[in-house]
């Protein structure tokens, strides 16, 4: 799969360091979010940073895994929740309103479609295969997904989004991001498993045999990315992934929420390996291949807050403090303006 990419500008990136040394405090004091409005001028093309409109966008999907007893829920769940962020009253519309960004739910493939004008359809079936018994869907299903994530993107920008979340709906989803960590990874299911939305010991212990028979019974389809997505992954995560190439294609910052996102992200990474600078890092999250997904990716998230909620909760946590940033970034408080002598780097400082 061969995906064009945005040219970054290094002149804008180069002005955006040079704004930044203008402000009046010591350099760098904000630290990795002087990067990231940094970064986001290199995408943008343009030291004049703008993170409005926003969205975030929360692809659906139900997984076959789920008739293993993987999770605390069934997939009628998927639907119920996937209804709620349509209709505006889920746990992440309350957070994106806080945070001035519109939320769009998208039908990947739930295992039943919801009659909702709300809900953005792009189905690839009516939920994933079991992936302990085989491949989730086709590799032409992770594709066709894959290509709708993209095409979503370029949707956003004709709207005029500048800045755009990832979000995910689906019961099972942890173990498949599992599964597609350890395989991407090289890591044994003990290192990727977590418990996802609260699993007993047992129920843990459960997941880690269905992570390694899903390995097992897939071994000879894992040879690639998308070969990867479609042996083990699920049409939410097919999305997610066309969404982080389609940052790159387009030109629009993509914020990675949890571990879920993280695996599409990486998985994009590896189809894609210059669609990584259009990423940002959100936050740390719960399950333990998160931190190993990050430095896979070469990011460092800015919040640790123990968030294991999903939906794109903790991605949008990231508008409000890159506002905050952004305030100090375009401000008149600068060594000009309060008749200083600027600051120089010192040892350290680069």
């Amino acid at each position: 799969m061969t995906i064009s990419v945005k040219p970054l500008s290094e002149d804008a990136r180069q002005a955006s360091h040079d704004r930044w040394n203008h402000v009046a405090k010591p350099l760098k004091s904000l630290g990795r979010f002087e990067q990231m409005i940094s970064d986001i001028a290199a995408i943008q093309g343009t030291a004049d940073v703008s993170l409005s409109p926003r969205c975030v966008l929360v692809f659906c999907g139900d997984h076959g895994v789920v008739r293993r007893n993987i999770s605390q829920s069934t997939s009628d769940v998927t639907r119920r929740v996937a209804e709620t962020v349509a209709c505006g009253s889920s746990n992440i519309n309350l957070m994106a309103r806080c945070a001035h960004a519109d939320v769009l739910a998208i039908d990947m493939g739930m295992v039943e479609p919801l009659n909702l004008p709300q809900i953005i359809l792009r189905r690839h079936g009516n939920g994933t295969n079991d992936i302990s018994a085989g491949p989730a869907m086709t590799v032409a299903q992770a594709e066709a997904a894959i290509q709708d994530g993209i095409a979503l993107v370029g949707d956003m920008q004709s709207r005029g989004y500048k800045l755009i979340a990832t979000g995910e709906m689906g019961i099972g989803n942890t173990t498949s991001a599992a599964a597609l960590a350890c395989a991407l990874l090289d890591v044994p299911a003990e290192t990727a498993a977590g418990r996802g939305a609260g699993l007993s010991d047992a129920g843990l212990e459960r997941k880690k045999t269905v992570i390694r028979e899903a390995l097992a019974v897939n071994k000879s389809l894992l040879f690639d990315p998308v070969s990867c997505l479609a042996a083990l992954g699920g049409f939410e995560i097919a999305g997610m992934t066309g969404a982080f190439l389609g940052g790159a294609k387009y030109g629009i910052p993509i914020a990675i929420d949890g571990v879920i996102s993280a695996v599409a992200a990486l998985l994009a990474a590896r189809i894609c390996p210059q669609a990584r600078a259009f990423m940002l890092p959100s936050h740390m999250g719960r399950e333990p291949i998160s931190s190993h997904l990050m430095d896979a990716l070469g990011l460092q998230p800015v919040i640790y807050g123990d968030l294991a909620l999903g939906e794109g909760t903790g991605a949008v946590m990231l508008f409000p403090l890159l506002d905050m940033a952004l305030s100090v970034y375009s401000g008149t408080h600068t060594f000009e303006a309060l008749h200083m002598e600027a600051y120089t780097p010192q040892g350290g400082q680069s």
